[in-house]
């Protein structure tokens, strides 16, 4: 197996890491505690699409870049790293577009990818509910078909990108009968359909929008059902082998933050004559955090090399989204314990980080849910039905 980068990566890599710490890190300085509002994230977004963010996967015929997954792991890798809020509304964007590039007719194709692709929209998938988390095929919300609509009444909570969304794919029981298990994806585009939404406060990320949506007697026109009815939970269950390996980006990128602001304080910081650097317990401390991290990129690039051959890797995207969102909660309290005193001030960015790192062992899935999806594979026995 080759790891190396080739020199195409490699030159993107390096092209893309400039642009983002000269044009995106002063935004993200700013907004590291607040919300990235709705028109400032539609004009970074149209910045970032000449690298390939949001566009990479698709192909040119359609304003795509025909992008291996690997090099797309790179791109958000580097803007998890500097800007993390603007790296996951990027990524859901794209999410989005793919879901409904994969799943939906050639008339939802030409209806709402140029507008994702260009930035003028931004997306979002509408999953969990208020009591709907791990078990999707539970879901409570209804789209119930009347006519030449359906009329989706319930409430999504958690959802990214919730509150600056243009359209949003929803999961939704599509049967009368509560007894009959239709579960079912729509398209809810905002200007036609559309649903209110309240911003939630939360531990970390908290440039990025995270929200409850709410749906009351909304009607969305029969033309937007994406993919057959009753097909919804299938494909959105095989979606999060793709959300898993980027969640697992996010905290390689946010741990990558941390390491770096950990190796210029230990050079800079002296105690008893020296730098720390040079002090056994710090050294120790600091190898720990850089074998976590390599072992999680390992992991996670993996995870995205399979997701481009099109094989079938829950197994592989669980172990990358279990083990990176651990080890970044692990490198990043590391890193606060060697800035000392630093390390709890809000001055420095590494409380921060740790805060970041801290929330993504939830989202697409628990750690726990992650280690039960690798065992029930292997064994071939399921924990739960």
């Amino acid at each position: 197996m080759n790891f190396d980068l080739t020199e195409e990566q490699q030159i993107l890599k390096q092209s893309v890491k400039r642009f983002l710490e000269k044009e995106i890190k002063p935004c993200a300085d700013e907004y590291t505690e607040k919300l990235i509002p709705k028109d400032m994230a539609h004009d970074l977004i149209k910045k970032l699409i000449p690298f390939g963010y949001v566009v990479g996967p698709f192909p040119e015929e359609i304003g795509g870049m025909n992008m291996d997954t690997i090099s797309q792991g790179i791109l958000f890798e580097e803007l998890f790293r500097v800007f993390p809020g603007l790296g996951g509304i990027a990524f859901i964007t794209m999410d989005t577009a793919l879901t409904l590039y994969e799943y939906g007719t050639k008339e939802q194709i030409d209806r709402f990818i140029p507008k994702l692709l260009s930035g003028d929209y931004i997306g979002c998938v509408a999953v969990t509910e208020p009591d709907i988390g791990s078990n999707p095929s539970e879901v409570k919300t209804r789209g119930i078909l009347e006519g030449e609509n359906y009329r989706v009444n319930g409430q999504k909570i958690w959802i990214s990108n919730g509150s600056v969304s243009d359209v949003c794919v929803v999961l939704v029981r599509t049967e009368k009968d509560p007894g009959k298990k239709s579960v079912s994806r729509l398209i809810v585009e905002r200007s036609v359909s559309d649903y209110s939404s309240r911003d939630l406060g939360k531990l970390g990320l908290n440039s990025w929008p995270t929200s409850e949506l709410f749906f009351d007697d909304t009607l969305v026109p029969k033309e937007n059902l994406l993919g057959d009815v009753g097909e919804g939970l299938k494909s959105t269950l095989r979606t999060f082998e793709r959300a898993r390996c980027f969640v697992a980006l996010y905290s390689i990128g946010i741990a990558q933050a941390s390491v770096d602001a950990t190796i210029q304080y230990v050079k800079e910081r002296e105690q008893w004559g020296k730098p720390i650097g040079q002090h056994q317990m710090i050294q120790d401390m600091l190898a720990d955090m850089l074998i976590e991290l390599d072992a999680a990129k390992l992991l996670t690039y993996r995870g995205l090399y399979l997701i481009g051959k099109g094989a079938r890797c829950d197994t592989q995207t669980s172990m990358a989204k279990y083990y990176a969102t651990e080890a970044a909660v692990k490198i990043t309290s590391n890193a606060i314990q060697i800035h000392g005193g630093y390390g709890l001030s809000k001055e420095f960015p590494i409380e921060r980080l740790f805060r970041d790192a801290r929330m993504l062992t939830i989202p697409d899935g628990t750690s726990q849910i992650q280690k039960l999806i690798v065992a029930r594979n292997t064994l071939g026995l399921a924990a739960f039905k």
